[in-house]
């Protein structure tokens, strides 16, 4: 490794240098205001820490790594009650609890690190490697055994980078796919997008629209995210309990400091029925994309009204009609996601157990823990 080279670790995004944003302006999910913006609503058991990469004195890379304590969030949902679940709770909680992401994990994609041209890939990533032994070692001196370290979703092509010696005792990893929607040029508005739909899928958009008649859309101020606060809660649990994994849950006040710092880039969009709300989505601006951020629903007004196929379709008219070029729909709910036009992309990743013996068995512990998902690609397009 060039000695010139070198890395700094930040516990708070208020000490980034000064030049952050130069390397980041093509991710907003690397900017120092959106890095203080989760590290303000981050979910109890998640702790922040910003990498800086140097070329001597001059920023050259940055990364983002987040610690995850598993240990109080019952990782496999509420939702299925059996002994396997127990099984991997104990297991997860015992010997897996500390986690040590480089990435994001409330989002999908790489959205880890970015590097200037001055840094080759491969000698940022043995920088990132010794950052994230560093992390490590100051978490030991606080009485913290990290457990497991992972490097998350990265392309193929990306993850070719990491096939050097530095990262062999790592395993290879691929979960459910990231669901991208690609906008295309000749859609203007969102009535192309409808009209270039099979007759199957657009019997599938008007049953769904004539199920949601009743229900009220709107985009919610900062304040009314603020008044709605408790019911807006309430709708995301009811979401997250029902997933068949989870890592963390989302603190009260999440959507309203998003809001508050992220201005225009942070759209909240609440649904309601008589005034009451009944559900929610939120979309974040990145550039030419879209990313849907989390949601929430009355589980029983979701069934009878169709409510997250409209949310779908709502996302799509929105960015076909705004002019963007892709909607990240990330993971979850694929098939549904496909029914729309949604492409499955496969993201890969690698993990590490700490201990040498368990990390031998990392490919069945792996498989043991990863909820089994099985599902149909669909193609709603003529």
């Amino acid at each position: 490794m060039n000695p010139a080279f070198t890395f700094k670790i930040y516990t708070s995004a208020s000490n980034l240098p000064s030049n952050w944003d130069h390397l980041a302006v093509n991710n907003i999910f690397l900017t120092s205001n959106y890095l203080k913006v989760l590290e303000a609503s981050a979910p109890e058991n998640i702790a922040c820490h910003f990498i800086g990469l140097f070329n001597n004195e001059d920023l050259v890379g940055l990364a983002l790594s987040q610690f995850i304590n598993l240990s109080h969030v019952s990782s496999f949902g509420e939702r299925d009650h059996c002994l396997k679940t127990e099984v991997r709770n104990f297991v997860f909680k015992n010997f897996c609890s500390n986690v040590l992401v480089i990435g994001n994990n409330t989002l999908t994609g790489q959205n880890a690190f970015c590097f200037d041209e001055i840094l080759p890939v491969q000698e940022g990533l043995l920088l990132l490697n010794k950052a994230a032994k560093e992390i490590q070692n100051q978490f030991f001196k606080k009485g913290l055994n990290i457990h497991l370290t992972v490097f998350k979703d990265f392309s193929a092509s990306d993850i070719q980078h990491f096939k050097i010696p530095e990262f062999k005792s790592f395993f290879l990893f691929s979960t459910q796919p990231n669901m991208i929607f690609e906008i295309k040029e000749k859609w203007q508005l969102f009535d192309d997008y409808i009209g270039d739909l099979s007759k199957k899928y657009r019997d599938q958009y008007k049953r769904a629209r004539k199920k949601a008649e009743g229900i009220s859309k709107r985009k919610l101020s900062l304040e009314e995210i603020r008044n709605y606060n408790d019911r807006i809660h309430e709708l995301y649990m009811d979401v997250a309990k029902n997933a068949p994994f989870n890592t963390f849950y989302l603190p009260e006040n999440h959507f309203e400091i998003f809001k508050k710092h992220l201005h225009d880039k942070f759209l909240f969009y609440g649904y309601f029925i008589d005034g009451e709300l009944i559900g929610f989505n939120t979309l974040i601006k990145n550039g030419t994309d879209i990313d849907t951020y989390f949601l929430g629903y009355d589980e029983k007004c979701q069934r009878e009204k169709m409510l997250y196929l409209n949310m779908l379709y709502d996302m799509i008219g929105y960015s076909v009609n705004k002019g963007y070029k892709r909607i990240i729909f990330a993971r979850t709910a694929l098939e549904i996601k496909s029914s729309v036009g949604a492409k499955p992309v496969k993201m890969f990743g690698l993990i590490k157990h700490s201990n040498g013996v368990l990390n031998l068995f990392m490919s069945k512990l792996f498989g043991f823990f990863e909820p089994e998902m099985n599902w149909q690609e669909r193609n709603p397009f003529k």
